[in-house]
């Protein structure tokens, strides 16, 4: 038998050497897994949004088997019937579920909005954002290369014709994986309760907001002074809603007064209802 042979035969029994002793020593030290861990993570959606604080939906739903104080209703896709779940599996208690899902703060359309520049490069927000801000001549208004759309977990989001997401209110568990992927901070998770809400994020003074998009706020006042509620204010030119304040509005007054048709009407709490 020449070297050769003689040092490949050595390090192939080193190796087999090794193995059954790794095979015998994970079989020794090996900790034994709560099986109601597993019921658990069965119950959740797999989304892996992390909406939880968890780093995805087994590590939740290790936390909330061994840790007295997680509570059993983080899991935001999931609502109220995997919270009562989750509940019911831990013996703890779950809290109000309060059901929310993603609304884009934006208008400007390609009809709409005014381009500033032809953007060539990765079709990527963020990427398109570090070349003076965008194509788009408003600097706050939405990108449209999808991050948010790729990044929702479930399907609830897709590119419309016009080149602004659309939100499938239906499908949308408000996990909150697209508010932290816009690189505008365009998208916000919406209650279903609220009446009304600011499509425009623009803080250019009303000429120049109105000159580079056809829908944008214009910060003129009228929809704060014609709020019974006290629920809108202005921030540096832009409409904002307080939603806590903007409560059981049958006939909102400033969906009439905005001069741009900036401020849209939610969806119902009926509808919620049977989203829910």
């Amino acid at each position: 038998m020449n070297t050769a042979i003689m040092i490949i035969v050595v390090l192939v029994g080193i190796g087999a050497f090794f193995g059954v002793v790794l095979a015998l020593a994970d079989k020794k030290f090996a900790m034994e897994v709560n099986p109601l861990i597993q019921e658990v993570e069965e119950v959740l959606p797999k989304g892996q949004c992390g909406a939880c604080g968890f780093a995805g939906c087994a590590k939740y739903a290790e936390a909330v088997v061994e840790q007295e104080d997680v509570p059993p209703d983080l899991c935001v896709p999931g609502k109220a019937a995997v919270a009562a779940k989750v509940a019911e599996l831990t013996g703890k208690k779950a809290g109000a579920s309060v059901p929310r899902y993603a609304h884009l703060k934006c208008r400007g359309t390609r009809t709409a909005a005014v381009m500033a520049a032809r953007y060539e490069g990765v079709p990527d927000c963020a990427a398109a954002k570090l070349v003076q801000g965008g194509p788009k001549g408003c600097k706050y208004g939405c990108i449209g290369f999808g991050n948010c759309v790729r990044a929702c977990p479930f399907g609830a989001l897709s590119m419309g014709e016009d080149g602004l997401p659309v939100v499938d209110k239906s499908i949308c568990t408000g996990c909150g994986k697209c508010v932290s992927t816009c690189p505008q901070a365009l998208l916000v998770l919406q209650t279903f309760d609220a009446p009304v809400q600011v499509e425009c994020s623009s803080h250019d003074k009303g000429p120049a907001a109105r000159k580079l998009c056809k829908n944008a706020c214009i910060g003129c006042g009228l929809c704060m002074r014609s709020c019974t509620h006290g629920a809108i204010r202005l921030d540096r030119f832009v409409a904002v809603v307080d939603t806590e304040k903007c409560r059981d509005c049958e006939e909102p007054v400033c969906l009439e007064k905005c001069p741009t048709k900036a401020i849209s009407q939610m969806i119902s709490v009926r509808a919620a209802e049977k989203t829910a």
